[in-house]
């Protein structure tokens, strides 16, 4: 990992990486936070190179994702917030923006942001071999063993299913 870019925290790059209209992506104001610029200056260089910027490069969140954004609180709603609704850029939109944004700091990030990119792409792919596994393992042998099957099951899909609040709170 170069040792020039600690002057951001690797960590943050998962953080906001979404799952929009089936697409990995990374909204403009997060992407700008990276480069360490606003997000208006982000804009401005992508306007100047729109032929770079396909509909599968970036696209405009529909007012509905907005609404689902900001009730989750990934968007700011207060006032003073956005005026317009925000851009999102796939991983090959992200890998254009280093040709347009050509400092060092927008550089390294594009290199950060792309490893985790490939990395997400390898979880993905060895839990969809984890589950082929799982159902060869499944034909093989007797429902005997339908319930190990079933907890196995469960134990993949615990994951994408809502955790329940930790800590106190009071009781209605």
């Amino acid at each position: 990992m170069p040792a020039q870019l600690s002057t951001i925290d690797r960590r943050l790059i998962p953080a906001v990486i979404r799952t929009l209209r089936g697409k990995s992506v990374i909204l403009d104001a997060d992407i700008a936070d990276l480069y360490g610029v606003e997000t208006r200056v982000l804009l401005q260089a992508v306007k100047r190179n729109a032929a770079r910027f396909p509909a599968d490069f970036m696209f405009r969140l529909s007012r509905a994702e907005v609404d689902d954004l900001t009730s989750q609180n990934v968007i700011s709603s207060s006032w003073g917030g956005r005026r317009h609704r925000p851009y999102a850029f796939t991983e090959q939109g992200v890998a254009m923006l280093s040709g347009v944004l050509r400092s060092r700091r927008a550089i390294l990030v594009n290199i950060e942001i792309m490893r985790e990119f490939v990395l997400m792409r390898h979880a993905l792919a060895d839990q969809h071999e984890l589950a082929r596994k799982l159902a060869e393992l499944e034909e093989r042998y007797d429902a005997s063993f339908g319930e190990v099957f079933a907890a196995l099951r469960a134990l993949m899909t615990a994951s994408k299913s809502p955790r329940k609040a930790i800590g106190f709170g009071a009781e209605p």
